[in-house]
């Protein structure tokens, strides 16, 4: 299937690894340029190798204004914004500082908030653009183990949705997309640490978190990156013209209703 993306530019946040870079990947694949974020000038430049032709370096911090502004004043022709930069981090919730709620508020939330509002005004001029929020199935079940993490996810589907609203009649669409558990470098790392204590292997593992911690998971496995890209890349194309203002799960059969 042609998705119709040649020579579209997008900004994908976060994307040097995980499910970014996959996203990164496949858009690339259907024939887009892709500006790939990360904060290290390092790890970009290791990406943009790696993913080869159409893929275009941006080093900064996108949770950052001045880093935000800097992206979209060098690349004022955005057709499509991808917000995947984020943060998650278990911990207890009386043990939540204020700084961490804000911490995950600003990376998670606030981010991809002001790079929307950034690259708005240049897709009103041409009618058209995509803008998506990778949130996650725990926005709408949200985790005990990471409650400041679920409040961001929620607050971006809200987001998407409220944006969407706005530019109701245009050729611009705005859709959250929700990953389940997802096998990125990240969780891969967390997995990897705690398995490695209790002396567990990755799949053992694996076996035990969707029996006790996600049970309601219908693959019974982590999602792959490129599960999730394949959901975001098809968003993303004019294909697609007609789905805005939802939130699109990939998430396994995670959360428990039809709707």
């Amino acid at each position: 299937m042609d998705l119709q993306l040649n020579n579209r530019l997008a900004l994908v946040s976060g994307s040097t690894a995980g499910i970014g870079y996959s996203i990164a990947e496949a858009l690339l694949r259907e024939g887009a340029r892709v500006i790939v974020n990360g904060r290290s000038q390092a790890s970009v430049d290791a990406a943009v190798a790696r993913l080869g032709a159409g893929a275009i370096g941006f080093a900064g911090d996108l949770s950052k204004a001045g880093d935000a502004e800097t992206v979209v004043h060098n690349y004022p022709d955005i057709d499509i914004l991808v917000n995947n930069l984020g943060i998650f981090e278990p911990k207890a919730f009386e043990d939540i500082p204020d700084e961490d709620w804000l911490r995950f508020f600003e990376v998670n939330v606030l981010s991809g908030a002001r790079l929307a509002r950034l690259v708005l005004p240049g897709m009103k001029r041409r009618n058209w653009g995509r803008i998506l929020f990778i949130s996650s199935e725990s926005g709408v079940q949200i985790p005990a183990e990471m409650v400041h993490y679920g409040m961001t996810k929620s607050a971006q589907i809200a987001i998407a949705r409220g944006i969407a609203e706005s530019v109701a009649g245009s050729g611009i669409t705005v859709n959250s997309v929700l990953p389940g558990p997802t096998r990125s470098r990240g969780v891969e790392d967390f997995v990897q640490a705690l398995a490695g204590d209790s002396g567990q292997s990755f799949d053992e593992f694996e076996k035990e978190f969707f029996e006790k911690v996600r049970p309601t998971s219908l693959i019974k496995r982590f999602a792959t990156t490129e599960e999730v890209a394949a959901m975001v890349t098809y968003l993303c194309s004019p294909l697609a013209s007609a789905t805005t203002g939802a939130a699109l799960r990939v998430d396994g059969g995670t959360v428990k209703s039809a709707f």
